[in-house]
């Protein structure tokens, strides 16, 4: 078999063979597939999907790439979480923390940033001295020890995708809606937890930009974690404005702290405890009060526990970028629309994201938001604050944010959408 015969069976609209994807996927993980030959065939599915059957193959594939990780040793059921990326989307932080100290075990392997959204692990690794490569003996006494731990995938974890992962980053196919299946599940069946709830993003900041692109990606994420005995949920939620106030690294871990301490924005806290709630139900845990673990700081308990665990300093410092810039509202009004593909795409050309997958990301680049969408504005007053320590990425940020908000006439009405917009198990 060769590559060339499998990319011109997609690029021809074919259906793949169990023993072409078989064979695909591990000489590529072997280095036999080169990464010039890989995209094309990633373009191919990009352009001409996959079916069920494709799509579940393609899957198994990746997680007989590598090993297979087992939580049976623990006192607590396992319950994790996935979001398919958004802009703001820092909801694993205080997610993580908060099921744990309702009684689940939350084991969350994470990844970076995907083009214009951020990566859980990038936000974390602003902490001083916090480590996202731990062995699978040190992830399991984190968990063990603490009830949660956020981590990145270890290289024997489903070793294929973190290969596909970093390469659909950089040449145009993080969209494609068959390989962000298999990448989201392949690591999350091969990581072993129980039960999974998924976050699956919709609107202008999403990889799926409709309601039905995201119900198609949600129920095949929901079937395949179902057939392989993962209990699996999915809500689709809002991602049409940024969530939260922020949009960076350590501007998103310090609004993360907030929220652990009982405060941050309604936005996401609202989203924290619905995804807790989901993923404490589907733990079989039915007597937890997310939202009083919130309050009374036992979530907070555990994400410093957590933190420390893992070679971090709660207490430390968050770094902050060497300067800064301030968009102005342009009029009086009701600010109607704050588009969050814009405001993505700025905090990456700031510095919070990456262009090739080597590139080091800035900690403390991304956006502040002074407003959101139904709030009333006056000309002149700041909307948002660009933070890089590269002063000169500011015009390239600033030329994303043309056309990225809308100011209507004072007394404008104004209905936000819900946050959570469908449930599919």
């Amino acid at each position: 078999m060769d590559a060339i015969s499998v990319i011109r069976t997609k690029r021809d609209r074919g259906e793949l063979s169990p023993e072409q994807i078989d064979w695909v996927i591990d000489a590529y993980t072997r280095g036999e597939v080169a990464d010039y030959q890989m995209a094309a065939l990633n373009m191919a599915i990009l352009l001409n999907g996959m079916n069920r059957t494709e799509i579940a193959r393609w899957t198994a594939a990746m997680i007989a790439s590598g090993e297979r990780m087992n939580f049976d040793s623990l006192s607590r059921p396992t319950s994790d979480k996935h979001s398919t990326g958004g802009v703001g989307d820092k909801i694993t932080l205080p997610l993580a923390p908060l099921v744990a100290a309702c009684g689940a075990a939350v084991p969350q392997l994470s990844g970076r940033g995907l083009g214009h959204t951020g990566g859980t692990l990038d936000k974390l690794e602003s902490i001083p001295g916090w480590r996202a490569l731990l062995s699978n003996e040190e992830m399991l006494h984190v968990l063990d020890t603490t009830g949660a731990v956020i981590c990145a995938a270890g290289d024997g974890l489903a070793p294929a995708d973190k290969k596909l992962y970093a390469l659909r980053d950089v040449t145009g196919t993080v969209e494609a809606i068959p390989l962000i299946a298999s990448s989201i599940m392949s690591k999350k069946i091969a990581e072993g937890t129980g039960s999974l709830v998924l976050d699956v993003k919709v609107g202008t900041g999403a990889f799926m930009k409709t309601i039905e692109d995201a119900r198609e990606l949600a129920s095949t994420m929901v079937a395949l974690g179902t057939d392989s005995g993962v209990k699996t949920v999915a809500l689709l939620t809002d991602m049409s404005t940024p969530l939260g106030l922020t949009a960076g690294n350590a501007l998103e871990v310090r609004e993360s702290v907030e929220v652990l301490a009982g405060g941050g924005p309604a936005d996401v806290v609202e989203l924290t405890v619905a995804l807790a709630r989901e993923m404490l139900e589907a733990a079989g845990i039915k007597d937890a009060d997310p939202a009083k673990a919130l309050a009374d700081g036992s979530a907070m308990d555990v994400w410093r526990r957590m933190i420390a665990a893992q070679g971090g300093d709660p207490d430390a410092a968050l770094p902050v970028a060497r300067e800064q810039h301030v968009v102005t509202a342009p009029a009086s009004g009701v600010l109607t629309r704050l588009d969050a593909y814009d405001v993505g795409i700025a905090a990456w050309r700031l510095g919070a994201g990456r262009a090739r997958k080597e590139d080091p990301v800035q900690a403390g680049a991304g956006v502040e938001l002074h407003a959101k969408p139904g709030d009333t504005v006056t000309t002149g007053q700041p909307l948002l604050t660009l933070h890089t320590d590269t002063p000169e990425k500011f015009d390239y940020a600033l030329k994303s944010l043309e056309g990225a908000f809308d100011v209507a006439p004072a007394g404008t009405a104004f209905t936000p959408n819900p946050i959570v917009l469908d449930r599919i198990a």
